[in-house]
């Protein structure tokens, strides 16, 4: 099939798939004698898999890694069970992160509705973000 066909199949694009090719997430497909490319079923199932990855968070790098064990005929769930716990720790870094900077954010609202907006002379920009909020 043609790269606009696969590209139907798979819900992406033919721009998407080159990308994949260049980044070796995808082997070269077959050329017809017309020089376009020729893609069997199994770019099918291979993009599927790409498109999974990226939803369960793995970047482009992790999927490149999972695929090279794969093509080298080893299995690659023990990789890739490594690769999904290190993500979800760093999920969790992230969420953490964000409830600190919901506090903070919310703390800074408290403090700007204890106050009407005046010059607050001592400020340089905004009297919010430069002074300290009682409970930040």
């Amino acid at each position: 099939m043609k790269i606009g066909e696969l590209a139907a199949h798979t819900g992406t694009t033919a721009k998407t798939i080159r990308f994949y090719e260049q980044s070796g997430l995808m082997p070269e497909p077959t050329r017809r004698p017309s020089g376009y490319r020729d893609y069997s079923t199994e770019f099918i199932e291979r993009l599927h898999f790409i498109r999974r990855a990226q939803a369960a968070g793995l970047s482009l790098r992790d999927i490149r890694q999972v695929l090279a064990i794969h093509d080298r005929g080893e299995a690659p769930c023990g990789h890739v069970r490594g690769v999904l716990g290190q993500r979800l720790d760093q999920v969790r870094a992230q969420i953490a992160e964000l409830i600190t900077l919901e506090t903070h954010l919310e703390a800074l609202l408290a403090h700007a509705e204890q106050d009407n907006d005046t010059d607050h002379d001592s400020s340089t920009v905004c009297w919010i973000l430069e002074s300290e909020p009682d409970n930040a």
